[in-house]
């Protein structure tokens, strides 16, 4: 019996230390991120893909509105739009509301058709929340959470904003992307 209990104990202690964590460093500072790989796992591999094949370099956030959110991760600095892959199942399902500091997948209408592109919610947005598996329902797939950075993410919801036509809230001066990396949190407290 005990020999189960600490199995599971070092079993639990593993799975803990086994979480990802992203650094998205952008030309207004770094964030950085707390992934919910068992909460949302094809959503976080999605996301992993793309970030560790360099996709994100380069990219900007082109949709900031103040006390709402601030998308990034679909267009380069010429706001061309970005090829992407197969879109998600959507995992929005997964209980984890879109609080302020949250990341969430940015789809069309499709509720499982996002790629790339995520946000970072600047406010407590319960609206986008899953609510019932249908169209209007589905909801936004939060996948993680700032937790370090949220002033960075700050400062990004407060730059000026105009129109792009056919686009709207975009950032008059790019805030860009510049990668998007895998650390732990042991690699920064120990620097």
């Amino acid at each position: 019996m005990r020999i189960f209990l600490v199995l599971a104990l070092v079993m639990s202690a593993l799975a803990v230390s086994a979480a990802e964590y992203v650094k998205i460093k952008t030309s207004m500072g770094d964030i950085d991120v707390e992934l919910f790989d068992r909460q949302a796992p094809a959503t976080v591999k999605n996301f992993l893909n793309y970030a560790d094949k360099g996709f994100y370099n380069g990219t900007i956030f082109h949709r900031v509105i103040k006390d709402f959110m601030v998308q990034g991760g679909g267009f380069d600095e010429k706001f061309n739009q970005k090829n992407t892959e197969a879109p998600v199942q959507n995992e929005a399902d997964n209980k984890i509301a879109n609080e302020k500091g949250t990341l969430a997948m940015a789809r069309t209408n499709d509720p499982h058709s996002a790629t790339a592109q995520f946000f970072i919610n600047t406010s407590d947005n319960a609206f986008l929340n899953h609510t019932g598996k249908n169209s209007r329902g589905w909801g936004y797939c939060v996948f993680g959470k700032v937790i370090k950075g949220m002033e960075v993410v700050e400062k990004i919801q407060n730059v000026q904003t105009g129109n792009r036509p056919p686009h709207q809230d975009v950032p008059v001066k790019n805030v860009t992307i510049k990668e998007i990396v895998r650390y732990t949190p042991e690699q920064t407290e120990n620097k």
